[in-house]
C-alpha cells in the first residue's frame, strides 16, 4: 500500500508541475488557463486524500501493535 500512495503521490505532483505551466496569469478563468486551475485544485485534493490514506495505515498500524 507504501508504494501505491507513493506512486500516487508523484503522479498528482507531477500534474500539478505540468498543469501550472498552462496557466495564463492575465485570464485565470478562461480557457485553457480554467481546467489547468481545476486539475490542480483536483490534484492537491488528491494529495491530501493520499496523506490522510498514509497517517491512517500508521495509525492502524501502531494500534494493532498494542
Amino acid at each position: 500500500m507504501k508504494v501505491v500512495t507513493l506512486i500516487l503521490s508523484v503522479v498528482a505532483l507531477a500534474l500539478i508541475i505540468f498543469n501550472t505551466t498552462k496557466l495564463n496569469f492575465d485570464a485565470l478563468l478562461q480557457d485553457e488557463s480554467q481546467t489547468a486551475l481545476i486539475t490542480i485544485v483536483a490534484a492537491l485534493c488528491a494529495l491530501i486524500l493520499l496523506q490522510i490514506l498514509r497517517v491512517s495505515k500508521k495509525i492502524e498500524k501502531l494500534s494493532k501493535g498494542r
